[in-house]
């Protein structure tokens, strides 16, 4: 994954950007690798985790996941059925100093991806909640039944 350039309000101390940063690329490489095990060291023991891939995968009636052990089951299933069209391209993430936000846009220089924007609350170096939110061409992907392929 290529360096992307944090935005941060002015008030973000340079301690705190640098946590968020490590936590953004430390992720998002766990992602790309597709190492469950080190995207979960990422979270705290008490996360909640929130995506509509919950109900695709886990089928059950929320999408939600609680707790750091259930978050890691959750990302081995993921990464065990990621689609080719799952890939890691973002531009750069933006961050208050506790909630951070990244976009993987639909268009790439790669070509197209599933879309989706990430927010994640961090707290004492940890991940204590994450949403994600689906765009137009993933949610596409899961009405096709494309993420067990």
């Amino acid at each position: 994954m290529k360096h992307v350039e944090p935005r941060a309000t002015p008030n973000v101390d340079a301690v705190t950007l640098h946590t968020i940063e490590h936590i953004h690329h430390a992720w998002n490489n766990a992602l790309e690798r597709k190492d469950a095990e080190a995207a979960a060291a990422l979270y705290a023991p008490d996360t909640i985790l929130e995506s509509p891939l919950v109900r695709h995968l886990l089928k059950c009636e929320d999408g939600v996941v609680h707790g750091r052990e259930k978050v890691r089951e959750f990302l081995k299933q993921v990464f065990a059925h990621t689609p080719a069209s799952r890939h890691v391209h973002s531009t750069g993430f933006f961050t208050d100093g506790r909630t951070v936000m990244w976009e993987h846009p639909h268009t790439t220089p790669e070509g197209d991806q599933m879309d989706f924007v990430e927010v994640m609350c961090i707290d004492d170096g940890l991940i204590q909640h994450h949403r994600v939110y689906w765009g137009w061409f993933g949610v596409r992907v899961l009405d096709q039944d494309r993420h067990f392929h």
